[in-house]
């Protein structure tokens, strides 16, 4: 069993999808601690000018070393409504808007709960549905893990992996210096890497932008074409 875990982020970009598309288990890795100025409560899309512009759910306040599993929306519809008149300038120009704008919709109708946590799972599930993809997701807080002997942070995803009985681990290219292979080979656990989609693409009057979130993505792109790019991807083994 292949294993994926990463913090769930807000409408991530669309290498976030390709961790997910080449792994058979996945991890909501929510027990870390909040950090406000990340993405896992806000993302990019196109500016309606120049450049990108930020998007985002507000949270509501909350102590400083509060784990990301409890930090609550601010205001979900509020959020919602936000989001949605920032995408609305895509309506002149993008093939895609009109599903797009569902595919926000149902993320939120589809939230298990107030938190932050609730609504990232219901939009990758939702954006996994819109693909064609499996959505196979578990949040690490309900999985009862003794993680107690984690020693560094690389050792984090080895505990997961060991304890669900993975035989293999992909991340992302960015946290490669986290590991020490021969941790993985001694545990007999393939580490693995995905390098980011090279996918670029046409956007109207617009300038490409590139790593922006998955809906900029699905705005100019078929669910056919961004799985396509996600298909493409070759694993490197550590």
């Amino acid at each position: 069993m292949r294993l994926g875990i990463m913090q769930p982020y807000f409408f991530p970009y669309l290498g976030y999808f390709t961790l997910l598309r080449h792994t058979d288990s996945w991890v909501v890795f929510d027990v870390v601690q909040y950090n406000r100025r990340s993405w896992m409560n806000r993302n990019r899309i196109l500016h309606p000018r120049q450049g990108w512009q930020y998007i985002s759910a507000p949270v509501a306040h909350a102590p400083h070393g509060t784990l990301l599993k409890d930090i609550r929306l601010a205001d979900p519809a509020a959020a919602q409504q936000r989001l949605l008149g920032q995408l609305g300038h895509y309506r002149r120009h993008a093939p895609h808007y009109r599903r797009v704008v569902e595919l926000v919709e149902q993320a939120f109708a589809r939230a298990a709960g107030p938190g932050l946590v609730d609504l990232n799972v219901a939009a990758l599930a939702a954006v996994c549905d819109y693909l064609g993809m499996a959505w196979h997701g578990q949040r690490c807080c309900e999985l009862g893990l003794n993680l107690s002997d984690v020693a560094h942070p690389g050792q984090w995803a080895l505990r997961i992996a060991q304890a669900l009985g993975a035989d293999a681990y992909l991340n992302p290219p960015g946290g490669r210096e986290l590991f020490r292979p021969e941790e993985w080979r001694q545990a007999g656990i393939r580490l693995m890497f995905s390098p980011l989609p090279d996918l670029q693409y046409a956007c109207g009057p617009h300038a490409f932008e590139p790593h922006l979130s998955i809906l900029d993505v699905l705005m100019w792109n078929t669910p056919e074409a961004a799985l396509a790019a996600l298909d493409r991807q070759e694993l490197t083994v550590a």
